[in-house]
């Protein structure tokens, strides 16, 4: 399936994520050495979280490019952010890659090895895209097929300028938009350097690696 995001631009259309495959998605499993999601939900946490914490959680994003810290909506987004701190919290996104990038636009990631294999995903979920959250600059959205309102799986993208042709328009699929649930509150200068990487049809041609994403507890 074909995660992608359909911009309006003066040259027309930009198709993300080129050469995703269109195999069935399937539930992944736990990465060798830790914990599944179910055992995960029920390890005992080290403090109570405050219910802002438990509103608006934060995760820390280690690059090969460096840092930055996401803080998620979970009053906005519910659905959307637990299926991606369940990826979070079993280390899926660790020795991933952003593989299209785009000057100014986005970038996007969350799907790719740095050999550029796909990871097996788990099940789409419903798109929260009708939240009223816009896809500014510095906010974090999920990637989906254009044809397929409810396809998110892992896939997701940082708005890098103000992508008002995203959102949420309609009630079809090429207008209901990409779901914000987050957004950059500290090192969005390390997005923007990731954007303006050198690239080959939106392809980085070195890899941006994500080394970790960890909950900030």
């Amino acid at each position: 399936m074909r995660m992608a995001l359909r911009c309006l631009a003066l040259s027309g259309c930009l198709l993300m994520v080129t050469g995703c495959s269109s195999e069935k998605i399937e539930p992944a499993a736990a990465p060798e050495g830790t914990t599944s999601p179910a055992k995960e939900a029920k390890r005992p946490e080290s403090r109570r979280l405050s219910r802002e914490e438990q509103k608006h959680p934060k995760v820390v994003v280690a690059t090969n490019q460096g840092k930055f810290t996401l803080q998620l909506d979970a009053e906005k987004a519910p659905i959307t952010v637990a299926n991606f701190l369940e990826y979070v919290d079993r280390g899926f996104y660790d020795g991933t890659v952003f593989h299209q990038v785009s000057a100014g636009y986005v970038v996007q990631g969350g799907g790719y090895d740095e050999k550029f294999a796909e990871k097996s995903a788990g099940p789409a979920i419903r798109n929260e895209a009708h939240n009223g959250l816009s896809n500014r600059r510095g906010t974090i959205s999920m990637a989906r097929a254009a044809d397929l309102i409810d396809s998110s799986t892992s896939q997701f993208f940082i708005n890098l300028g103000d992508n008002n042709a995203l959102d949420h328009q309609s009630a079809e699929a090429d207008g209901y938009g990409y779901c914000v649930f987050g957004q950059v509150i500290e090192g969005l200068e390390t997005v923007d350097q990731i954007g303006n990487s050198p690239a080959d049809a939106g392809r980085p041609n070195t890899a941006v690696r994500i080394e970790s994403m960890r909950r900030l507890r």
